[in-house]
């Protein structure tokens, strides 16, 4: 057997195909790795998963899928009691009321509204490694998803708060679990395609934006397997002493002051 295919991944935050932990556990899969997905409820599955013609039967019955909302933290601890020699975690989690949290207007967000986009897309990553690392019982690596939260993005508002929290979690995640050989990164991907970014108010406006800043010409579908393929580096032994980064996957749009001039596009 290859020495990969004997370890496991927990592969967390679900939806659909169009996910970005769909994309990433079926690139880890390929390599050999045992996947695990998390999805938040029943519900969720049967809605979007289960709902889905283009996955056959069998293919649907091999999936291995736990399911666990990360409000609450019973249910966090139990997804790694069931899941014990795990080798990594992809925490890809995010969540922010449209309606009050993004939007035209920042101060919009209610504070209970605030306050569970940030249990989402913050705090649940220091849960996660607070129950995954026991059971990383040879090191292993844990890599979440952001957006670029060195700038302040229009429309983005609450949710670009969380993002930077996030990435200051994973600093500090970096630095306690060292001693475990326990490596906690973090990827930036520029806006995709998914269910989930759909419900972003005026999302297209975010990648037209992109199209002016993005030295390398930015495709928010075929970009997916490029980010996943970062993250399966980030699993991976290739990047055993890579801990505590934000790694960015963007076109090269977080470094462009400005935008492209003319005889910069092709």
């Amino acid at each position: 057997m290859n020495i990969i295919s004997r370890r496991t991944i927990i592969v967390m935050g679900l939806l659909d195909r169009c996910s970005l932990a769909w994309i990433t556990g079926q690139t880890l899969s390929k390599m050999g790795y045992r996947i695990i997905y998390t999805i938040q409820s029943e519900t969720l599955k049967k809605r979007y998963l289960d709902s889905d013609k283009s996955l056959s039967d069998s293919e649907k019955a091999a999936m291995e899928i736990l399911f666990c909302d990360v409000t609450r933290e019973n249910e966090i601890k139990d997804v790694f009691t069931k899941c014990a020699n795990i080798h990594g975690v992809v925490h890809s989690l995010a969540y922010a009321n449209p309606a009050t949290c993004l939007g035209n207007e920042f101060h919009n967000g209610t504070v209970e509204d605030i306050l569970k986009s940030f249990q989402v897309s913050s705090l649940s990553l220091a849960l996660v490694a607070k129950y995954a690392v026991p059971q990383m019982k040879n090191g292993g690596s844990i890599v979440t998803l952001t957006f670029d939260s060195l700038r302040a993005y229009p429309l983005y508002n609450w949710m670009g708060v969380n993002k930077a929290a996030l990435e200051a979690i994973v600093r500090a995640l970096a630095r306690r679990h060292g001693k475990d050989n326990v490596r906690v990164n973090a990827v930036s991907a520029g806006p995709v395609l998914t269910t989930a970014s759909s419900r972003i108010p005026n999302f297209n406006t975010l990648i037209e934006w992109w199209d002016k800043k993005a030295p390398i010409k930015w495709d928010p579908e075929a970009s997916k397997s490029a980010i996943a393929d970062t993250i399966a580096f980030l699993i991976g032994e290739q990047s055993r002493f890579i801990t505590g980064q934000t790694i960015y996957v963007d076109g090269g749009a977080s470094i462009i002051g400005g935008e492209l001039l003319d005889f910069e596009r092709k």
